[in-house]
């Protein structure tokens, strides 16, 4: 949203004055629109389509009382005509002054004069505002009584029929609420519903309004509610009406900023003030108000959704609350703005906006107090739905909280209290209403403020004025002649007494409680982004260049800026700087490299600067404890010196040259108005409006001057709207024109801006999870942190949602989707039951002969469906659909499967409109390519996030048939280890090669440890791999062995730990042709997989050189590990463990000059070297002869451990053979940071010049130095094991 400011050139209080009514020329004439919105509320409410529907040509629906229906008001007259720089757009005035038309009463009702403020915001996101007072005059004319009276004989014709048609007829709504047996509320439904033109007088109604530039709220409600008192009291005002609109409109200037102004109402002084450029911008609206109404904590909640940009929906009876909400709620956001809908008071004919697959703000009218489940919503997934009558609010599910929330609303509460306004709102604010509720419906429950009453005590007249014994009297007393002017309804002597004040007291209380609890919410942002300039991207380019590409631009480096902030902030933040209002702030930052700074961003930025300076503290440093505002006295103070030093005073009020006999009005009647004085203003130019010509005039040549220096404001308008985000071009719909073209072509946008919307974020998750692949092809920033990733993915479920909602005509709970799904499933199920075969079955690839592949997973949309629907841990729709969205995403069968659901034609045309997104063909085909892409990355969204529940596993161990039996007569075992967890041994079952087990989510898989008895004559078994896959997200692992398992062959293991990765699954032949990149776990450099490989036998020995850097690497890649977050760092065990791991470089070091010779017909490994030396060690050190090879006492206790820890591993309970050995003494020696000190110890030992060649790496002293210098960088992490690869050993 725009920040409140003048149009260019506007220095007048007030552009228009409006008069809204009946037009009597045409009579009454139903509201086609809104009747037509009405009946289609009810067809969704589950009314038959025989029941009475409104004619379509007239509009009329006899099944609603007359007084109930809708009927056209018109704008009756306005003045001036026309303001250049506003021009008036009469069709939106209309519609928002009255915005369910004209209301018809008689005398046994309320007719309390209400006041509501709406505004219009144009193309540009300029604002118009208007005030409203709206009021009930006598219907004098004996046409429009009749034409009353000759509806309510046939709307009685009617119900007499419908009663006698069906005992299940529509009734009236008005009468729904009331007991058919109680005979005493069927008399009074029937007095407050009919009208006899013998017995009744008419009322309707009528409004005056202001259209002004900025929103002094309380300065208009005063004048109009002045107005209003000179037309219904007895006395005459001073002046006629016209001399004060005259002054209103053309001689009372706009307070300048950080001034205060007087002007003349009817009756009193009328002051406003407007802040200084350096103070929060103009909020007149009663800030007290919202938080009484909602509460605190509501409040914050709702604050929060907003911030994040969900779809918001304001629910009340009462306009003005409606839009004091929305505004206030919008005033909290400073300094950002709302981009996208914004329509606080929405008209009834504009209800299928509401179905904006969009983010919007918009607020409705209920029409009983709790008929919120009458409404029906074609999307609730990512609603927050507001019932402000009921201090209710019901929130969309798994939205992160705003940081310090509970330190935030203990501050708030504070300021409250301070106020004495309870934080948890004012809950009796709907008592009075309560009680008249029986006698009276629900329009004549009006408190004269907004149903709010305050904590002090309940006015008795107040509480009488809906009375009916006394609307009786009324009635009965005007009849007879007799006055009653003491007990018309104007307002209280109280609020008389406010009027002739220049401030009453509880105005300026208000007035320092709005700017106080502003100043907290604006505290929060400096401190949250106290140092966000530092990470914007400042161009390179010039602004025509960058208003061309901003598309593709990287305006704001998101993955630094969160990486220095506090943990507790990163839930929020890194949803906010994805939001359209984040991006607009940062734009709105670079522009002001080439133009004036935003007003906002000038008032955030001066005030970053003034904390650093008082704080002083490193800008690098940030922290998260809650830090309190500590300005607001100071701000308050500088509004009550405005409010009580008022700066200047306007031309009072004086007498026009009219026309002899104007000015007489009749009691009770709005007069019509002289129309040639209030066309034009004053022909002298007095001193303000002297100098907003000067200062107009300077503008303009400021202007012209810089047009050939800068772009055409057209042009860079254009590139601006292209650039950002939909919704930006919607923020509010036209009101002039509702034609079902106009509306066609604004479904037609949704459609287009869902489209670009989709595009442009499967692209950025794409380029973030590609990291520095995508940098190098110049793609924008890298390292994507798990936080990011998660906070796109749930980005993109909301989008499906907004797709899914799109054109909605039947729906099942509150996620469009997931009822989409259930419909689809249904249908095939149903399908299955008539052919006989089985649904969610996809064709599955045949085993080979030799049985050593695993089948391929079974692809189906229904099979997945079922996965989710059997997790007992999601209780809602939205979750479901989360859920299987995130399995898609990682199955990589996301486009397929939604392909799949939106081809069912049948279906589609049954559930959506023509209009609807899933109905346009060459737009879902571009949906489903956009979505196809992802397909080029691995997700694990689905795995990592639902950590708790039961996941089915199948598991294949291949053997090498070629050299040894395929089944081994012993008995076999294996263990599975993940991130998140392990299965313990399981027994495979005899003579089979293959199982399946059920286990909860072990995450990420990392180990399998597989073993046997050696039981049995065939029990040498040698393993090439273990394929293990989950059988729910198809992720299969293969851990490589290509050893014996087997006493007396190779070294004798009877079990091995084996380290395993993601391989790319065996699917479809459609889907078998995507690229991949490599998985997160291991993502080396082309340089680094060249210098490694060459590591491997099949190349080859290698040679010292490459040695040295396979070691440096290895040791290299768990130093990145450990300066990653915590929560996005891969297995710690592939990198000890793994191909290129720790222990196989290590393992490259011992074996290079050693003597492998084969001794009486065995292998000599590694391990026995190490034996041998500890044995050297253990017998030197009884000896006490080592102290002339060790250095001292630390040598010695150096040695005990290398013992102490052989001997343990030789001695552990398990029957790891000798290569297995040597990797458990290298994790426990990285674990315990003793690999430096061992190393030298070993190199130093006698036994090595047995064992190993003279150019052996371990005997030059060089090489040693280099390696303990390498291996002592692992000092400062802390290194924690698996336990499948400690299992059993205590060290």
């Amino acid at each position: 949203m725009s920040n409140p400011s003048p149009s260019p050139g506007s220095c007048r209080f007030a552009d228009y004055f409006v008069l809204a009514g009946i037009d009597t020329d045409s009579g009454l004439e139903p509201d086609e629109l809104s009747a037509l919105c009405q009946w289609v509320e009810a067809a969704r409410y589950g009314r038959s389509q025989e029941s009475p529907c409104p004619n379509k040509a007239s509009g009329e629906n006899f099944d609603q009382s007359p007084l109930r229906r809708t009927f056209k008001s018109k704008v009756l007259a306005h003045y001036p005509q026309n303001v250049e720089y506003n021009p008036f757009d009469q069709d939106a005035v209309n519609m928002l002054c009255m915005p369910k038309g004209l209301s018809f009463k008689t005398q046994a009702e309320n007719r309390d004069p209400q006041f509501h403020a709406f505004l219009i915001t144009r193309e540009d996101g300029s604002r118009t505002y208007g005030f409203v007072l709206t009021f009930y005059e006598e219907v004098t004319c004996r046409q429009i009584c009749s034409a009353m009276q000759t509806l309510y004989q046939m709307h009685n014709v009617e119900q007499c029929s419908s009663v006698y048609a069906s005992s299940s007829c529509s009734m009236d709504s008005l009468a729904s609420s009331i007991d058919e047996g109680d005979s005493s509320s069927q008399v009074k439904m029937q007095r407050y519903n009919s009208y006899d033109i013998g017995r009744d007088t008419l009322y309707v109604s009528k409004c005056i309004c202001l259209i002004t530039p900025l929103p002094f709220v309380q300065a208009c409600r005063k004048f109009l509610q002045q107005l209003h008192k000179a037309v219904s009291s007895q006395q005459t005002p001073p002046l006629p009406l016209e001399s004060y609109i005259h002054n209103i409109l053309y001689e009372v200037p706009l307070p300048p900023p950080g001034r205060s102004l007087k002007f003349s109402g009817v009756y009193g002084p009328i002051i406003c003030q407007r802040p200084g450029p350096t103070e929060l911008p103009l909020f007149d609206f009663p800030l007290r108000e919202v938080f009484e109404l909602l509460g605190v904590e509501n409040l914050v909640q709702l604050f929060t959704c907003v911030l994040l940009e969900m779809q918001i929906l304001l629910y009340s009876q009462d306009y003005q609350r409606l839009m004091t909400v929305a505004e206030g709620i919008t005033a909290l956001l400073f300094p950002f703005q709302w981009q996208h809908v914004y329509v606080p008071i929405l008209p009834a004919s504009l209800l299928h906006f509401l179905d904006a697959p969009v983010p919007y703000l918009m607020g409705l009218q209920s029409k009983e107090p709790n008929d919120r489940s009458k409404l029906e919503l074609a999307q609730e997934a990512n609603l927050c739905f507001v019932d402000i009558d009921n201090h209710f609010i019901d929130l969309p599910e798994d939205f992160p909280q705003f940081p310090n929330k509970l330190e935030f609303i203990q501050e708030i509460s504070e300021v409250l209290l301070q106020f004495g306004i309870p934080p948890e709102g004012n809950l009796h604010c709907s008592e009075s209403a309560a009680e008249l509720q029986n006698l009276v419906l629900d329009e004549l429950v009006h408190d004269k403020k907004n149903g709010n009453l305050t904590s002090t005590t309940i006015n008795m007249y107040e509480l009488l004025k809906g009375n009916e014994t006394l609307a009786r009297l009324q009635a009965l007393a005007k009849r007879t002649g007799v006055s009653v002017e003491k007990m018309e309804i104007a307002a209280p002597l109280e609020k008389e007494r406010d009027t002739r004040c220049q401030c009453s007291e509880e105005e300026l209380r208000d007035y320092k409680l709005a700017v106080q609890l502003r100043e907290v919410f604006a505290k929060r942002f400096t401190q949250m982004f106290a140092d966000y300039e530092a990470f914007v991207i400042q161009p390179a380019q010039d602004m025509e260049s960058w208003l061309t590409n901003r598309e593709q631009m990287q305006n704001f480096d998101k993955a630094s800026f969160l990486s220095d902030q506090p943990e507790p902030y990163l839930p929020f933040l890194s949803h906010f700087i994805e939001t359209q209002m984040f991006a607009t702030f940062i734009d709105n930052k670079i522009v002001s490299l080439w133009e004036e700074k935003d007003p906002l961003l000038r008032v955030f930025d001066s005030r970053i600067e003034k904390m650093k300076i008082y704080n002083v503290r490193v800008p690098t440093i940030r922290t998260s404890n809650y830090q309190k505002c500590t300005i607001l006295k100071e701000a308050a103070q500088a509004i009550e010196q405005r409010l009580v030093k008022i700066d200047h005073t306007a031309i009072h009020p004086h007498l026009l040259d009219m026309k002899i006999g104007q000015g007489k009005y009749e009691q009770g009647f709005f007069p019509k108005l002289q129309a040639d004085v209030l066309a034009t203003g004053p022909t002298n130019n007095n001193r303000w409006a002297n100098r907003g010509a000067t200062a107009q005039r300077r503008k303009d040549r400021l202007r012209q001057h810089s047009e050939h220096l800068a772009l055409d404001n057209d042009l860079k308008e254009k590139y601006m709207q292209e650039a950002r985000s939909l919704g930006k071009s919607l923020r509010q719909p036209k009101l002039s024109d509702l034609s079902p073209a106009v509306i066609a072509q604004t479904n037609w946008k949704f459609v287009e801006g869902l489209l670009k919307e989709c595009r442009i974020k499967t692209k950025r998750m794409l380029v973030e999870k590609m990291g520095h692949e995508a940098v190098e092809l110049g793609h924008g920033e890298a390292n994507i942190t798990g936080l990011e990733e998660n906070t796109l993915i749930a980005s993109l479920c909301d989008l499906l949602e907004r797709i899914w909602s799109h054109g909605l005509l039947i729906k099942q709970g509150k996620s469009a989707l997931w009822s989409h799904l259930v419909h689809y499933q249904d249908c095939e199920e149903k399908r299955e039951a008539i052919l006989d075969i089985p649904v969610g079955i996809g064709p599955e690839r045949r085993k080979s002969e030799s049985g050593l592949i695993l089948p391929s997973l079974k692809v189906s949309l229904i099979h997945d469906m079922r996965h989710v629907q059997q997790m007992s841990e999601i209780k809602t729709d939205v979750g479901r659909a989360r859920a299987w969205i995130r399995l898609s995403l990682e199955k990589k069968v996301l486009s397929q499967q939604l392909k799949q659901l939106m081809f069912n034609q049948s279906l589609i045309k049954k559930l959506y409109k023509r209009y609807a997104f899933l109905r346009c063909e060459e737009e879902k085909e571009q949906f489903l390519y956009h979505l196809l892409s992802l397909n080029a990355v691995d997700y694990f969204c689905f795995t990592s996030v639902f950590t708790t529940i039961m996941i089915p596993y199948r598991a294949v161990i291949i053997p090498i048939k070629k050299l040894s039996n395929s089944i081994t007569t012993s008995n076999p075992w294996i263990s599975v280890s993940g991130e998140l967890g392990g299965t313990g041994v399981m027994q495979v079952p005899k003579n089979l090669l293959e199982m399946t087990f059920e286990c909860q989510n072990l995450g990420k898989l990392t180990t399998v440890q597989i073993g046997h008895d050696n039981s049995g004559l065939l029990a040498k078994w040698l393993v090439d791999c273990v394929m293990v896959r989950n059988e729910i997200t198809g992720h299969t692992y293969r851990f490589p062995c290509g050893r014996w398992l087997g006493k007396g062959v190779d070294d004798g293991s009877l079990e091995r730990i084996l380290v395993g990765e993601v391989i790319t699954p065996v699917v479809e032949e459609d889907l078998s042709k995507q690229c991949r990149t490599p998985p997160q776990l291991r993502s080396p450099t082309v340089a680094r997989r060249l210098s490694i490989t060459s590591l491997g036998g099949k190349a080859g020995k290698p040679n010292a050189g490459q040695i040295q850097e396979g070691i440096g690497e290895s040791i290299n890649n768990i130093v990145k590990h450990f300066h990653k977050p915590e929560k996005e760092r891969g297995s710690l065990t592939i990198l000890l463990c793994g191909e290129y791991g720790l222990v196989s470089a290590l393992e490259q070091v011992f074996h290079h000059g050693f003597k492998s010779v084969r001794l009486f017909q065995k292998n000599v490994f590694i391990w026995d070297f190490l034996e041998k030396a500890v044995t050297y060690f253990e017998t030197a050190e009884e000896e006490e002869s080592q102290v002339n090879l060790l250095d001292g006492k630390r040598c010695a206790e150096t040695s005990r451990s290398l013992c102490q820890y052989v001997n343990a591993i030789n001695t552990a309970p398990r029957n790891i053979g000798k290569d297995g050995k040597l990797q458990l003494l290298v994790c426990l020696g990285a674990r315990d940071h003793l690999l430096h000190q061992w190393i030298p110890l070993l190199a130093e030992c006698p036994v090595i010049s047995r064992m190993y060649e003279d150019g052996a790496l371990l005997r030059d002293r060089a090489t040693v130095n280099t390696l303990i210098r390498v291996l002592q960088t692992l000092h400062d992490f802390n290194i924690t094991l698996e336990t499948s690869l400690v299992k059993g050993i205590d060290v």
